[in-house]
């Protein structure tokens, strides 16, 4: 696969996603960003605005298998996995899998489930793959979990530890639309549901020929540089116990990657850390306890490191090809 077709892909998935969800652009970039970058997402928002029907109409869109799980308290690690059950016809024990052997998973409501349950899905989201019983099992690809978490209503949550953070590749917040929004969700529902006759507008092989070309997007020593300094920069904040980590350079290194294949090119430029540098590293950032700190500082921190630290020029070969837009 080339730029082209990866382009042509996108482009397909895209107005798939606009047949249903209105608006929230950023979002939706963001979330395809992830899905060419091999990372999962954390969807985090107010109730009602469109987190699970944003991962379910890109499950729809994908020509992959999906499965969603509703995590409560009550839901055990094997819930996920799936078990071995002694099978009285055949006399010996079967494996069931669980919902995780699926290439599109939406947890809903992931902080609603205990610490234990949470930590089940380590191994799937790092290593793709799972362990029952000693045996290793194998994971499909693509495999992408989107996980939503209501940041308001704390009652009856367990908040993800940083650990379980440290997997996700972005934490998505849309917000609320704007007037006209609002008007045309009214409208494109008022009647009947778009969701239930959207049809896959891409195969798995397609998502991860796509995913193995996006590790191939060019980026230039001064830009390895210029994420790196970024993660630096972070971790003398202020505001900040731990900063980012090289494991959180890494994920803004393919993120910016992922998001440079979005707008059609093989190369990535500084403007590509910048889009995703704030939903990458804001969520891994372990701020200081105190009076002076507030909700949503991480992000305010990583804005102001990316005016701090010095931006490099954009690729002389790049531009000298023509291909620089």
């Amino acid at each position: 696969m080339n730029v082209q077709e990866a382009t042509e892909v996108i482009g397909r998935i895209r107005t798939n996603l606009s047949k249903v969800i209105v608006g929230k652009q950023e979002g939706v970039d963001l979330l395809l960003t992830a899905l060419l970058a091999n990372g999962h997402v954390l969807l985090e928002d107010v109730p009602g605005t469109g987190k699970t029907l944003l991962a379910k109409t890109l499950a729809r869109s994908l020509d992959c298998s999906f499965k969603r799980i509703q995590f409560t308290p009550d839901l055990l690690p094997s819930d996920l996995s799936g078990i071995n059950y002694y099978n009285q016809k055949t006399g010996d024990f079967q494996f069931r899998p669980g919902p995780v052997f699926a290439s599109i998973l939406l947890a809903d409501e992931i902080n609603r489930a205990t610490p234990r349950t949470q930590s089940s899905l380590l191994e799937c989201m790092e290593e793709r793959q799972i362990t029952i019983d000693g045996v290793t099992h194998e994971l499909e690809a693509p495999f992408l979990v989107i996980a939503t978490q209501n940041p308001v209503d704390n009652q009856g949550t367990f908040p993800l530890p940083e650990a379980q953070l440290d997997r996700f590749l972005l934490r998505i917040s849309t917000g609320y639309p704007s007037f006209e929004e609002g008007v045309g969700i009214l409208r494109r529902f008022r009647e009947e549901h778009p969701l239930e006759e959207l049809l896959p507008a891409a195969s798995g092989e397609e998502i991860t020929a796509a995913q193995r070309l996006t590790t191939r997007v060019t980026v230039s020593d001064d830009l390895l540089g210029y994420v790196t300094r970024i993660a630096q920069a972070t971790r003398s904040a202020q505001a900040v116990k731990l900063g980012a980590s090289p494991r959180a350079a890494f994920a803004l290194l393919r993120a910016s990657q992922g998001y440079a294949l979005l707008q059609g090119r093989d190369y990535c430029l500084p403007d590509d850390v910048k889009a995703v540098a704030v939903p990458v590293l804001a969520h891994r950032l372990l701020l200081q306890r105190g009076p002076g700190v507030r909700e949503g500082q991480a992000a305010e921190v990583i804005r102001q490191v990316l005016r701090e630290v010095e931006v490099p020029a954009e690729p002389v070969q790049a531009v000298r090809a023509g291909r620089v837009e």
